[in-house]
């Protein structure tokens, strides 16, 4: 069992008891924020604690199987659809453009109303602790205001700002050298001063109107900073190495969906062991579009020796099922990725970060295509450590995306560092780390409170 490179600390064997402790857990209302929480939710349940969430009720009925008590959002608006929410967001063009939008609109000016939900939900639930994603804009009011310790989920590539790295937020990958450090500077000063300039004062605006005071804190640092604990799903081996990390991240291994034990028969296809070579391409859940990803795979590979495996999530499979026909093609809505990854050779996907953690737990090469909702930094990650090929675009070609496969395919470096990254990924117990870090921080909490101390020192 591994806990993390310091800092880290703490001794994950000691004896866990969080019997009757009182746990909400929280989250921006996006699926890659929902599920990688959905499996800590159910171990700490299972040892005795009381977990209530506050989220959407498009997560309603996933809580209520788990036997979880759901919170609905009340004066917090629902911004779970980002295109419903925010019509115009589609209009918006360039990258930067739409960050900086999705930053003010989705998560910054929701902190308040989250706060607001969470002041009436305390009155009923007086909970011990918070455990949210580490976008959650409500953590600083938790932290600040209710005084009450806050467990980070790190769902997403680290946000905080190292001097040893370029700004977050725009997919850039690391120098090293005295050079690329220098530009890497010069790079942070234009993002906060100019292109992160505008979120950076409505974070400050909004929070100092709450008497929260965040001094020269970049938009990325903020939830990173007022977390007692930041939890980084993963492991260093797929983070940028900074000489300056926080010293209240810990990292806990790869987080995967809560599921349902059922004895069910795995999926299969009798053309699995028919193909050589296979590839498996999905968009997620979330992105409708199969036009960008999905399509160039099915044009790529129809009528050749590769058997692609597309799941669509829902999105025009019937559709696609007419318009590809061919006998190598496997279209269907969904196909447990636990059934049909050991059998895969590459997987295609649009970088989505619970998808890319189980694709590395398989072993598989990825070539991946994204951009927008963050997908650009866990892109960039994948290119940087040689897991696969990041084509930097949200509607890669076909021919891209064939001269991609065969790279992946051909250079043995990709498998072997895919291998080596799942190995570390298979030292972690993410479930017995975050027990143990709630434990370590209640246990602070309460002694900081017989001592009478201020909550801000109760960081470790």
């Amino acid at each position: 069992m591994k806990i993390t490179p310091k800092p880290g600390g703490g001794d994950p064997k000691k004896l866990v008891d969080l019997a009757g402790k009182k746990i909400l857990f929280a989250n921006f209302p996006a699926d890659g924020h929902f599920n990688p929480l959905t499996g800590l939710a159910a171990y700490l349940k299972k040892t005795g604690c009381d977990v209530r969430w506050y989220t959407s009720t498009k997560y309603a009925e996933k809580i209520e199987r788990m036997g979880i008590l759901h919170y609905p959002l009340q004066k917090a608006v629902d911004v779970s659809d980002l295109e419903k929410s925010f019509p115009n967001r589609t209009q918006i063009k360039g990258q930067v453009a739409r960050l900086r939008f999705d930053i003010v609109e989705a998560f910054i000016n929701r902190g308040p109303e989250y706060y607001a939900d969470l002041c009436d939900i305390q009155k009923e639930f007086d909970f011990d602790i918070l455990v949210a994603d580490c976008a959650f804009t409500g953590i600083p009011f938790v932290t600040d205001k209710m005084n009450i310790p806050v467990l980070s989920i790190g769902v997403l590539p680290l946000t905080e700002t190292s001097k040893d790295l370029p700004p977050a937020g725009l997919g850039l990958t690391p120098s090293y050298s005295w050079v690329g450090k220098m530009r890497q500077s010069l790079l942070r000063f234009i993002a906060n001063q100019i292109l992160f300039r505008k979120p950076n004062q409505v974070m400050k605006k909004v929070l100092g109107g709450y008497g929260i005071d965040i001094p020269d804190a970049s938009v990325f640092d903020v939830m990173v900073k007022k977390a007692t604990i930041l939890l980084q799903s993963g492991s260093p081996g797929f983070e940028y190495y900074r000489s300056d990390l926080g010293s209240n991240i810990r990292f806990i291994g790869a987080l995967l969906p809560y599921q349902v034990k059922k004895h069910k028969t795995p999926w299969f296809d009798e053309r699995l062991n028919l193909y050589n070579e296979i590839i498996l391409v999905t968009q997620g859940t979330v992105e409708r579009d199969v036009e960008k990803i999905i399509v160039p795979v099915l044009e790529a590979y129809k009528d050749s020796e590769v058997l692609v495996i597309a799941t669509t999530g829902g999105s025009d499979t019937a559709v696609l099922r007419s318009r590809f026909p061919q006998a190598n093609l496997i279209i269907e809505d969904f196909i447990p990725f636990e059934d049909i990854m050991p059998y895969a050779d590459v997987y295609i996907t649009n970088g989505g970060y619970g998808g890319v953690m189980l694709g590395i737990q398989h072993e598989l090469p990825l070539v991946v295509a994204g951009v927008h909702e963050g997908k650009n930094e866990i892109n960039a990650r994948i290119g940087y450590f040689n897991l696969g090929i990041n084509l930097k675009t949200e509607k890669p070609t076909s021919s891209a995306i064939r001269k991609a496969v065969d790279q992946v395919l051909k250079d043995k470096t990709y498998k072997t560092e895919v291998t080596r990254l799942s190995q570390e990924l298979a030292e972690y117990n993410p479930g017995e780390l975050t027990a143990y870090y709630i434990q370590e921080i209640l246990e602070k909490k309460g002694l900081h409170k017989r001592a009478g101390r201020r909550f801000e020192d109760l960081k470790i």
